[in-house]
C-alpha cells in the first residue's frame, strides 16, 4: 500500500531527511520519502501491517520534530 499524507509546521529540509532516514529503517517499509518543499510524506509498506507501520512512522517524526503533525 502506498499512501501520501500532509505535514504540517516541517520547519528545515534536514529534518525531513533525518525523518526519512528514520522511517526507512521501520520493518516493513517498502520506500518512504519526505519532501520539505511541499510538506508531504509518502509512505509504501506492506498491507497488512499499513496502520501500525504508519503509527511507528508518526513516532519517528515527532522524535525529530515535535511541533510536526502528520495529516492523515
Amino acid at each position: 500500500m502506498k499512501k501520501t499524507f500532509e505535514l504540517e509546521d516541517l520547519d528545515c529540509a534536514n529534518c525531513a531527511m533525518k525523518m526519512q532516514e528514520a522511517i526507512e529503517k521501520i520493518p516493513g517499509v517498502v520506500s518512504c520519502s519526505v519532501n520539505f518543499m511541499t510538506q508531504k510524506m509518502t509512505l509504501e509498506a506492506d498491507d497488512a501491517e499499513f496502520d501500525k507501520i504508519l503509527k511507528q512512522a508518526v513516532k519517528a517524526i515527532a522524535k525529530v520534530e515535535p511541533d510536526c503533525t502528520v495529516i492523515c
